[in-house]
């Protein structure tokens, strides 16, 4: 059994504890906060990050894509040890300047079940 907590913060009102991630919702958490963390951006482990937001202020279209669906790939490779990749598919959107992006992985040890994450990744300013 997985658990992290959540990163909302939010209190659990019977034992006034903060709320935790168990399981699958705990691992989709990581992925998506390994992806958006940067390189040094972690205290003492600077080799955790990758550079996809760096990648959004480039041109938007299918190389880009296909870089930025390289660069998830390895992350939650390198870093992600519950996590079995399946697939990542970055699809640009060209009206909103942003990336769909959906994940395939399966948990290790929930056996049968295809998790699918889906990520909206924008530039910010």
């Amino acid at each position: 059994m997985y658990k992290d907590i959540s990163l909302s913060f939010e209190r659990n009102l019977a034992t006034q504890d903060i709320i935790q991630k168990t399981d699958i919702e705990a691992v989709k958490q990581s992925v998506k906060n390994l992806i958006l963390t940067n390189h040094y951006e972690r205290p003492f482990h600077p080799e955790i990050g990758s550079s996809v937001r760096s990648i959004l202020f480039e041109p938007i279209n299918p190389i880009t894509a296909n870089t930025l669906t390289r660069l998830i790939g390895e992350v939650i490779a390198n870093f992600e040890p519950r996590a079995r990749l399946v697939a990542v598919d970055a699809r640009p959107n060209f009206d909103d300047n942003a990336y769909e992006v959906t994940i395939g992985f399966y948990v290790v040890n929930i056996p049968g079940e295809l998790v699918s994450l889906d990520v909206m990744l924008e530039r910010s300013r």
